[in-house]
Formats: structure tokens, sequence, C-alpha cells
């Protein structure tokens, strides 16, 4: 018996305009750049700016309102008001992409250094994988996913919806399993592994295996990572059938491995970036700018405005200019125009937005540089500005900030907070460095447990609990202490 039923549901659905902005918003600025010449050559009416005849000069930057939606572009020339296009704006040739030029020449044209090529240098091996079109999307998600240990700390699934939202391809997380797997085996080895775990089995399998202590490691790691981590000894032997020197060779082997692939591979020397932001103190006030680097004004071309003219003059006298074919490639070019320059302003205000809203959750760090970072997240700068977190986090996602102090990731800024006895707040950042430096200054024959370092951080006057040590040095992808130990082996 067929049942039939209805039930009432709400959704949101993105219009064209709304997933165009998003995509634009994703995009650093060199990406940015290569995006606008891009559009510039499949669409006929955009033109630079630079080029507006001087009687139009002076509209050039008059404010539109974008709101206003043309006609769907299979109405019919009929039901299509022309009139009511050219109404939208005074002068359509003067829809114009606003850009910051900045007042220094040399800071906006001069390539900054990073901190680090990572992502550059696994984007070169690229090549020797022989990618298919769908795994180099893959790919690059990953790869724009490695933290700065060198570890991928997203779920599979995110990248799979990732690619699907931005790209319109469909993947399976097998899919990027078996693109991880090949990335995971380029130069660093172990870089994009999930936990330390996968990091050293990794290394391990890329090792010859003559290699002493190699297939003991492995096995050990697989089927006794527990045993291994608590260094049960006598357990592990009777586990895996091996002998005392056997193990004593695989922990040796595996105390040898990188346990931090993204550290210490590379100099900030070796790679160069633009940056999005440009944030300067001068006479007490900050000046931020919008980096525009090549990027040039837009508008919508004269000889095109003119044709668009001819059609509204003629429909006025019952005539019709030009054919069928040419209205319809009118309409349709020139909507795309205006949602492509409406989308880079929109771009534009909404990342000064947000980077004027960091700025001012972290004064004392761009008044003093390093040690003054306040704790800050997401959620905090949503709040500020009235947008979803999920706007802020494709801002932050990629994006670098010229400060007096050097370039920084915009992801630096943001970190929870922990309070000292004197009931100032902190950042968990600083926190990790502190642990880091402790782990790193250690006895490594008496390496400190997690507890002895919360005690130490208490002196300090941090009141950090033992788990909440334990979860930082896990992020650092620091072993626990019995890892740490020299081994030794009766």
């Amino acid at each position: 018996m067929l049942n039939l039923s209805q039930r009432l549901s709400q959704s949101q659905r993105l219009s064209p305009q709304q997933i165009q902005y998003i995509k634009l918003l994703q995009l650093p600025t060199l990406a940015l750049e290569q995006r606008i010449k891009a559009e510039m050559e499949i669409n006929p009416l955009l033109e630079e700016g630079e080029e507006v005849e001087e009687e139009f000069a002076e509209d050039s930057t008059e404010e539109h309102d974008y709101d206003d939606v043309v006609a769907e572009n299979e109405t019919s020339d009929d039901e299509y008001d022309w009139e009511e296009l050219m109404d939208q704006g005074d002068d359509l040739y003067g829809y114009k992409a606003c850009v910051d030029q900045g007042n220094d020449e040399d800071r906006r044209d001069t390539p900054m250094a990073s901190m680090t090529n990572m992502t550059e240098h696994l984007r070169d091996q690229l090549s020797f994988l022989h990618l298919s079109d769908d795994e180099l999307l893959i790919a690059e998600q990953i790869i724009g996913s490695i933290d700065e240990d060198g570890y991928l700390r997203r779920p599979l699934e995110s990248i799979v919806d990732d690619v699907a939202f931005n790209q319109g391809v469909l993947l399976s997380d097998q899919d990027v399993e078996d693109v991880l797997y090949r990335i995971q085996r380029l130069e660093p080895v172990g870089v994009a592994a999930r936990d330390l775990k996968e990091c050293l089995i990794v290394q391990l399998e890329m090792m010859p295996e003559e290699i002493l202590g190699r297939d003991v490691a492995i096995e050990m790691l697989k089927h006794a990572y527990k045993a291994f981590t608590m260094k049960h000894y006598d357990q592990i032997m009777r586990k895996l059938g091996v002998e005392g020197y056997e193990l004593k060779d695989a922990f040796e082997l595996i105390q040898r491995l990188n346990p931090k692939p993204g550290e210490g591979e590379f100099t900030a020397s070796e790679n160069y970036i633009t940056p999005d932001f440009t944030v300067r103190y001068e006479d007490e006030d900050f000046i931020i700018t919008l980096n525009s680097g090549n990027m040039p004004e837009l508008r919508v071309s004269r000889h095109y405005q003119q044709m668009l003219e001819q059609v509204v003059t003629d429909k006025k006298k019952g005539r019709t200019a030009y054919d069928s074919e040419t209205r319809t490639f009118l309409k349709s070019k020139f909507e795309s125009a205006r949602w492509f320059i409406n989308s880079i302003n929109q771009r534009r205000q909404t990342m000064l937005g947000v980077m004027q809203a960091i700025v001012s959750q972290q004064e004392d760090f761009f008044r003093l540089g390093e040690g003054n970072l306040r704790p800050m997240i997401l959620k905090d700068i949503a709040e500020i500005i009235g947008m979803d977190i999920s706007t802020i986090s494709r801002v932050v996602n990629g994006k670098y900030v010229q400060t007096d102090f050097g370039v920084y990731e915009l992801k630096h800024f943001f970190s929870e907070g922990l309070s000292t006895d004197s009931g100032e707040e902190v950042s968990n950042k600083e926190v990790k460095s502190l642990i880091d430096r402790i782990i790193s200054d250690e006895d490594k024959n008496k390496p400190l447990s997690d507890q002895h370092i919360a005690k130490l951080l208490e002196e300090k006057g941090f009141q950090i609990a033992r788990r909440t040590v334990t979860k930082y040095r896990e992020q650092l992808g620091v072993p626990v202490a019995r890892l740490r130990k020299e081994i030794v082996l009766s």
C-alpha cells in the first residue's frame, strides 16, 4: 500500500552571486589577481578602470545600488526591461571595483619573506605523482591544510566537503585517503600524517628493508602501540615474539625519526609571499591597508555601454537593436560583470572588517610585537563584525599580514586563553612555547612527566592541570616522557 505524506522543511540555497563572493573571499592576493585576469579574458564587458575617459572619471567612484536584480537570462526580449537595466547606474561604464593602492609603492610591489615554504615545496613535488585533475584538487586541499608541525589535523570528510563546495567535484573519503598516502611519502617523509603513530610508520616504511630494527619497529607501532608508548618491554617482546636486542634496535631506530616533519626543514629566505594586509602603527594610530598587488580597477566597457544604450533607444522607438544572439550575449555578460565587480567590492569590505576587528583585539601585539598576543577565537571576531564564523574562517585561512615585526599568517592571532596567578589572560600559544622549551632543556636520561611540567609552569605563575599539559604536548607532536627517555635494556 502506498502512503503519501507531506513534510515542511526549511533550507537555504546560495545564489550564484553568493557562491561567487564566497569563492573570492577564500582567495589570497596573488590568486585573486589571477582570478580577475581570467574573468576579464572570458567577459569582454570588463575593462581596467585606468582607461576611463576624462569626462567620465568623476563618476567612476560613485556608489551604486548593487542590490537590484535584473531579469533572468531566459526572459524574452519583449519582457526584459532594458531601460531598467540601464537605469541601475547613471554611469554603468563607471562600475568599479575599488582597490587600495597604498602610499608606499615599494611596500606593495616587494614580496615579503614567509616563515615557511613547506606548501610550495610539496606542490613542486606533485608533478612526480602523475595525479589526475580530481586528485590534484584533493592534493591542493591536503597541502593547504597541513599545520606548522607537518600534520594534517582536518578530518578527511571536511576535505571532501571543501572540494565539493569549491569545485563542484564529488569525492569519497577513500579518494582522499589514496592521495594522502602518496603525499605522506613526499619529502619530508611523514608529512601530512594524522597522528604521531602514522607519522613514524610512514618514515619506517620508506626506509630500505635491510635497515636494522625496521621491521620490528613497524610491527610494534602497528600492533603494540600502546605498550610502546608505555615502554612495557616484556609485553612487547611476548606479543611480537622478539628478543631484547631486537627490541632495542627498533627503539633506537624510532628515536632517530622526526616526530614533527614540518619543523626545521625550511628557512624564511627560501620562500616569498605577498601579504594580503599591511598594518602599521604611526602617530598612536593603526593604518590598515588591504594590499592590491597588481590587481586592476574594474569597470564595464564603454563600448558595450554604448551598445546597451542603443538597445534602449531602439526599443523606445519600436525598433530592435541587434539580433537575438547579440542581445542575449549583452544581457548575460553585463549581469556577470556586475555580479563580479559587486563580489570584489563585497570581498574588500569583509576583508577589511575582519582585519580591523583582529587589530582591535590584538592592539598590544601590533604595537609591541611577540609576547603580547591575547586569547582570541573566531567567534570573537564574528560577533564584532556581525558575520558567521564560517565567513571569518574563509578570510583567515591562507591570508597573511605585514606588520612592523614581520609577516604573520592570520591564524597566528587566534588561540584559546589561560589565566595566570595575577589574573592576567595569556594565549595558550605562549604556554605551548614554554612547554616546548621546558622539554627541550630536560635531562633526556630523566625526562619530565606531564605532572612535573605542570608543577614547573605553576612556579612560573601558570595554573595548568596535568591533562592540559598532556593536550598541549600532544598538539606539539612531542611524545610522552617514556618515549623521550634513553633506552636501557637489561
